[in-house]
This record gives C-alpha cells, structure tokens and sequence, in this order.
C-alpha cells in the first residue's frame, strides 16, 4: 500500500460507478455464456467500494485483498454474511486465472450475496466518506 492525500470526490465517484455497475450486472440474465461476465463484475464492485474506503483514507492498494479487508471490517446489518464477499474473490480468481466456467448455483449465490449485501454496504461506505 502506498500513502497520498484523501480524496474524498474520487471516493464518491467510485462508490457510484459501483452501484451503476452492479444495477446493470444485475439486469443481466445469468447465462452460461454470461456467468463468467457477472460474477467478475458483481466481485469488482464489491472491491470498488473497498477502493473507495482507502482513496477516501488517502491509501493507494497495490492489490485486491486490501479493499475486500477494509469491507469485512465493517459492521452491518444484512441478510447473508459478509465474509462471503471472500468467496466471490476466490471464484473470480478461478475464473481470471485458470478458465473456470462457474455453474448456474454459483452465478445465482453471486447474485443473492450482491443482492444481499452491496446496497447496505454501499450506504455504510458513502456515510463513513461524508462524515470524513
């Protein structure tokens, strides 16, 4: 990780490119041909709002797993656990890195996790840049 000035306006931007990204990932019909599509973008903007955090915190990741860690340390309400965001890195790696096809149950947990989880963690995010 690298250190910069916080940038709160960039925070934002992430934070809603995000939530424009998963609205439309979601409207996408879970296909074999599409499954691979959706769970990499689901999974990215999960870790856009990890981004966000850090920007906002003047912290530059040189990876993926330091946006994810700052989501899981926060405490909120939702109807699937949020560790499970974990799970959605591990699949995407399979997919970037080894050519793995996911099966229709795991398009359709990617979606109920996204559907679950991103929206209060969205809010929780944009709250914590405001009050910064």
């Amino acid at each position: 990780m690298r250190y910069k000035r916080p940038d709160y306006k960039n925070a934002n931007s992430i934070v809603e490119a995000a939530k424009r990204e998963l609205q439309f990932t979601l409207s996408l019909k879970p296909t074999d041909e599409a499954a691979a599509t959706i769970v990499r973008n689901i999974y990215e903007c999960f870790r856009m709002l990890g981004d966000a955090l850090l920007v906002a915190r003047g912290i530059k990741s040189e990876d993926h797993i330091a946006p994810i860690n700052e989501l899981l340390k926060l405490k909120v309400n939702t109807t699937r656990p949020i560790y499970l965001i974990e799970s959605l890195r591990t699949l995407r790696h399979s997919i970037n890195y080894y050519g793995y096809q996911p099966k229709k149950t795991e398009v359709e947990d990617a979606i109920g996790i996204a559907k679950s989880c991103f929206f209060p963690l969205f809010e929780k995010v944009k709250e914590i840049i405001t009050e910064a």
